[in-house]
């Protein structure tokens, strides 16, 4: 066994969709400072991962949100079809 070191620091890549604006926005915030989307994102995730409160809460939100969205969701297509059932078990449908 050779005496190198072995780096155990492994990186794993990642793929997100941003909308245009979103991404031109971004660009742009961060060019303003020179930093670059990966030192973000991994700066963000670090931080989520070491427990900030404010980005915890934030996910929290989203959370949230999308537990609502997806009820609204639910309860749309729930309405559909009961309406569905209504219509096609009426007494005054045309057979």
């Amino acid at each position: 066994m050779s005496n190198k070191l072995i780096d155990f620091a492994t990186k794993k890549s990642i793929h997100i969709n941003l909308t245009k604006s979103t991404h031109s926005g971004l660009r742009i915030e961060l060019f303003e400072r020179g930093l670059s989307m990966q030192e973000v994102f991994n700066s963000l995730a670090s931080l989520i991962c070491e427990g900030d409160t404010y980005l915890h809460s934030h996910l929290d939100e989203m959370q949230k949100q999308k537990r609502e969205k997806t009820i609204k969701q639910v309860s749309k297509t729930d309405s559909e079809s009961i309406f569905d059932v209504i219509e096609d078990q009426s007494p005054l449908k045309k057979s």
